[in-house]
């Protein structure tokens, strides 16, 4: 992988300002991809399958911080619940609660991005901008915060429309963090920090845009078959 150290080297030096955490996605990588990294010093991996993440938390060391960025479905949560950093896509009301009935069960507090829907394509997940606007109120003013003890709601995540056109990604990455900033004025206690969006194809966009955090796989591993 020496290339790819390289490659990474390089990207961790383009990705200039320190506020920006990059989560390396290393779906479908082996483990041993993954050590080289964390050898360089990198914490942050991400994977998309409950499955194949637990199997590699297992057999790997205790300080990396797991991104869960693919579709959770509810009954997939037990599994990560025990070492699970932060879940990227919590993208209904139900999935909230079984986070933090799982988490409940684990005596930890889980992070926790809530996604939205900005792209035009239909087969993405994710809450629109009113039912944002609806379940922060409720996490942040109700007695949403008395009940939700386990989980911590701490930002956004969002993805750009599968398009040559970067001008639309920008577009929706801009109003995403406008989203961003309103949910920030909205909270009550000051959670609200991390706006993830942005991957391999179109990061510098979202950083150009105010993302805080970025998902990138094949420029940090090479390409997947």
């Amino acid at each position: 992988m020496a290339a790819d150290k390289e490659a990474y080297k390089g990207l961790i030096a383009a990705l200039a300002p320190r506020h920006v955490t990059l989560v390396a996605v290393s779906k479908t990588k082996p483990v041993g991809d993954i050590k080289e990294l964390y050898d360089l010093g990198h914490r942050d991996f991400g994977e998309n399958y409950v499955q194949e993440m637990v199997e590699k938390q297992v057999v790997s060391p205790e300080d990396i911080r797991w991104h869960y960025i693919g579709h959770l479905q509810t009954n997939k949560v037990k599994y990560i619940a025990p070492f699970v950093h932060l879940i990227h896509g919590v993208d209904s009301l139900k999935l909230l609660l079984e986070i933090d009935k799982q988490a409940r069960k684990n005596n930890r507090v889980i992070q926790c991005l809530l996604q939205v829907h900005i792209a035009q394509e239909e087969t993405k997940f994710g809450f629109s901008d009113d039912e944002l606007l609806e379940i922060m109120e409720d996490v942040h003013k109700s007695k949403l915060m008395d009940e939700l003890k386990n989980v911590e709601v701490v930002g956004l995540m969002g993805m750009a429309s599968l398009t040559e056109d970067p001008e639309q990604v920008r577009k929706e990455f801009k109003y995403l963090k406008l989203l961003f900033d309103r949910c920030r004025e909205m909270q009550v206690q000051h959670t609200i920090h991390i706006l993830s969006m942005g991957m391999s194809g179109d990061y510098q966009i979202a950083i150009e845009e105010g993302a805080t955090m970025v998902r990138i796989g094949s420029l940090v591993f090479g390409s997947r078959p």
